[in-house]
């Protein structure tokens, strides 16, 4: 459903954003997934969503959509879109307009359960798109008829300048990359990251080898302790102790 006739059907009112700019006053859940109202939209397109890369998650096919499709969505009210990050991701920085709805399967009294499951509804989280598959599959599978996944994540967006809203954005955010070794058998399985004591989630699936690499952009205390849940062991540490070799049971 396209949101101005949502707006018509519901009295809902408009959220405003400016391109690249950050919100301090985000109140977070209330959001109805759409993106600005434009003041000039993008010239009408054709998009073959049926030419996608599709990756299963939990056994259900998830589209991956391309940045450019998901913003020109955006910038036409055309697609909804929500964060599959943790909460604590999500209060400092989300797309503008997308509520929180948690991977797997959301949040309590999640937003999402109130839309039509004939709305186009996007996904998107930062690892790149491995939380987000996790919570379109759980879409697809509760019946949601059109659900995509960001393919490129929420780093290409912030990247890209497009509109954002939270309380901070660093450009002084460090890369880490913590890389192990699981049991083969556990092939296209998800290996889980957690930080303790914060709600915060990264996602990576494990490779063909039993091996895998979760990437987390985190610009917190270096003391901060993480959890490492992979099918077969947890590991909990720093991100120091996490990254100074692979991870095995």
């Amino acid at each position: 459903m396209n949101r101005r006739t949502f707006l018509a059907a519901s009295g809902t009112g408009i959220l405003g954003g400016v391109a690249g700019c950050l919100d301090g006053n985000s109140t977070g859940n209330d959001s109805d997934g759409y993106g600005p109202e434009p003041e000039t939209e993008p010239d009408e397109r054709s998009i073959d969503t049926s030419s996608y890369e599709t990756q299963t998650f939990e056994g259900v096919e998830v589209p991956l959509a391309p940045i450019d499709d998901i913003f020109y969505w955006y910038q036409r009210q055309e697609a909804r879109v929500v964060d599959a990050r943790g909460s604590a991701q999500y209060k400092k920085a989300h797309i503008a307009g997308a509520p929180l709805s948690t991977a797997p399967d959301g949040v309590s009294d999640d937003p999402v359960s109130d839309w039509s499951k004939d709305d186009r509804i996007v996904t998107y989280c930062g690892c790149p798109h491995h939380l987000s598959g996790l919570r379109a599959a759980s879409l697809i599978d509760n019946g949601y008829e059109e659900v995509y996944a960001l393919d490129e994540g929420f780093g290409a967006w912030i990247d890209s300048g497009y509109p954002l809203e939270g309380s901070e954005v660093s450009a002084d955010r460090a890369t880490y990359e913590i890389r192990g070794q699981s049991d083969p058998a556990y092939t296209g399985e998800m290996v889980m990251l957690e930080q303790v004591d914060a709600d915060r989630l990264e996602a990576a699936p494990i490779d063909d080898d039993g091996s895998y690499t979760l990437q987390l952009h985190f610009d917190g205390s270096t003391d901060s302790r993480f959890r490492v849940k992979a099918p077969d062991y947890t590991v909990e540490g720093t991100l120091e102790e996490l990254t100074s070799s692979t991870l095995t049971a």
